[in-house]
């Protein structure tokens, strides 16, 4: 099974653009197109698509997916063999995406921008999603309200995109089972829980039951860096919500966020966010 997948850092979201439903018989192929400039995904319902991209080649049969990406090189491997009915799925992505081997994803440390809640989805370019039956009733569905007027038909089309994208992550045999994976998101959720409250490696070794050694070695595989300078991180992040959605005194906020001592919180904002914290207020005050 391939083993690549494409990982979308979110925001922005995916935005679906439309869905169709082609049916091949024996001796047809798949067109050849190069820089289509959109993301093309294949969901095959009957038969097998024989179809390349640059240097890959697949054979795509019934129950699979094939994700196409905007900037490559499509063309048919061969003609279809017998009749071979696939739903394509247009959208747009307008963040940053690569491509990656599932084994080395890498995981963003919190954003610095106040407003963003970052997650990477990572979709499979080849699967055999084990819901597929669940995913083609949305197909069918979505294919269904293509036909209508498109303000009625946005909000549905949309939600069940997202929902197929979900199937597809979820499902993905390669993605949150390695052990470095799961304790990385274990360390992760209890930091974000734990924040405000005085943490160490060694109060984060006691609460995971691993050695901090290890917790920091899964940490900086999976984030790119130390649970303390995630936790360092999302403390400040925490701050500067807290200083825009509260008229709190700079000392409480220290408090309210982990850090013992207002002047130590204030240094280690002004060297995050470049300004002091309440110039940094003062930025969004009216």
């Amino acid at each position: 099974m391939d083993r690549e997948c494409i990982a979308m850092e979110l925001p922005p979201m995916p935005y679906y653009i439309t869905i169709g439903l082609s049916a091949f018989r024996p001796g047809e192929q798949h067109p050849s197109r190069r820089r289509l400039g959109i993301f093309d995904l294949l969901w095959v319902v009957k038969g097998t698509l024989f179809i390349g991209e640059d240097d890959r080649q697949w054979e795509v049969g019934r129950g699979q997916t094939l994700l196409l990406l905007p900037d490559r090189y499509h063309y048919p491997v061969k003609a279809c063999e017998t009749e071979t009915v696939f739903y394509w799925i247009h959208f747009d992505f307008n963040g940053s995406w690569q491509q990656e081997s599932d084994e080395k994803a890498i995981i963003a440390v919190p954003g610095r921008q106040i407003w963003a809640n970052p997650y990477t989805i990572r979709i499979p370019q080849y699967a055999s999603p084990p819901d597929f039956p669940l995913a083609e009733r949305h197909l069918h569905k979505m294919l269904a309200d293509s036909n209508q007027h498109r303000s009625a038909a946005f909000w549905n089309e949309q939600q069940l995109f997202l929902e197929l994208l979900r199937l597809l992550e979820e499902k993905h045999p390669g993605i949150d089972v390695t052990p470095a994976l799961r304790l990385a998101h274990r360390t992760e959720a209890y930091l974000r829980q734990h924040y405000q409250t005085q943490v160490t490696n060694s109060t984060l070794a006691e609460a995971l039951h691993f050695h901090p050694n290890y917790i920091v070695r899964c940490m900086k595989e999976m984030y790119q860096c130390t649970p303390m300078e995630y936790l360092h991180e999302y403390r400040l992040e925490q701050a500067k919500l807290l200083l825009i959605k509260t008229e709190w005194p700079v000392a409480q906020i220290a408090e309210q966020t982990g850090f013992q001592h207002a002047p130590y919180f204030s240094n280690c904002f002004k060297q995050y966010a470049g300004i002091s914290p309440l110039r940094f207020r003062k930025q969004y005050s009216p």
